[in-house]
């Protein structure tokens, strides 16, 4: 075991006295290694490799072999062959007839980011709408026979409505709802309203199936939806109407109804302000 010697070389005694025999102190040095650096961080080189390997083939559309992969990526070719072997065991890789691919595990992951991207462009939007209107601000789709509300964004000043009852049932009594009910055809339209039949939310909702079905078809194209206390009192709500393709969407906003004169001039700065982004939502309308 290594030592380090603390002793002076010299000890000065006053004179008449003894000098001490014991031998000098010593200390064990410090075995414990130094904290890593951020240079010195272990990296593991397989997987750095294996990562240089797949953003290679993610650059050939037509395939690449497995010495081009090795050449491109700078790794000797038996290490190169390991590593697209087991990408392949695994499913980030496919081959065919010789040639690399992206496999269906790299295609997933590559989608889900892709998701979350077009998610955060919509999150955002809703965000710069809340803030700039100063009401909560809502995004729905319709999508395989439901309502979806896909996200909202209120603050605490300016708080969304409470789901008080199922929004994907009552269709029918808020704007949201209709608004997205307005823009499917008279089957699909009447097979939802057979699933979640007309039900009285508070004495302003909607009388019955017949009465709805005349309201939305009185809607026209691109025209905003205007609710007022039929889902929840005290609120009133107004829906605007994006369609794109095959894919029914609404983004909508809600006010106390002790501000309903405010909802009007609300919903139509919304429709000005998503005209303006309307591009980025029509990438982003199926998340």
């Amino acid at each position: 075991m290594a030592t380090v010697d603390t002793a002076p070389s010299q000890l000065h005694v006053p004179d008449g006295q003894p000098r001490s025999s014991a031998p000098p102190v010593q200390r064990r040095a410090s075995t414990a290694p130094a904290e890593p650096t951020h240079s010195q961080a272990t990296l593991i080189g397989s997987v750095q490799r294996a990562m240089r390997l797949l953003e290679s083939v993610a650059e050939h559309q037509h395939g690449a072999p497995a010495k081009q992969l090795a050449r491109e990526t700078g790794l000797a070719l038996p290490t190169a062959y390991h590593l697209l072997r087991t990408l392949v065991h695994e499913g980030y890789l496919r081959r065919e007839k010789g040639l690399f691919f992206l496999g269906e595990a790299a295609e997933r992951l590559s989608s889900s980011g892709a998701a979350q991207k077009r998610r955060s462009t919509v999150t955002d939007a809703l965000a710069r709408w809340r803030d700039s209107l100063g009401v909560p601000v809502y995004y729905a789709v319709y999508r395989e026979g439901e309502i979806e509300v896909m996200c909202v964004s209120d603050t605490p000043a300016n708080p969304a409505v409470e789901e008080w009852a199922d929004f994907r049932e009552t269709g029918h009594a808020h704007a949201v709802g209709q608004c997205l009910l307005s823009q499917l055809d008279e089957n699909a339209r009447r097979d939802h309203l057979t699933r979640y039949p007309v039900q009285s939310l508070t004495p302003y909702t909607v009388r019955d199936g017949h009465a709805l079905i005349r309201r939305l078809e009185r809607i026209r194209r691109m025209e905003p939806v205007v609710e007022r206390q039929e889902y929840a009192l005290g609120t009133v709500c107004a829906a605007v109407p994006i369609t794109l393709g095959t894919t029914a969407a609404t983004v909508a906003v809600s006010l106390p109804s002790h501000q309903a004169d405010r909802l009007l001039p609300v919903v139509h700065r919304l429709q000005d302000e998503m005209g303006q982004l309307l591009g980025s939502l029509a990438l982003s309308i199926t998340i």
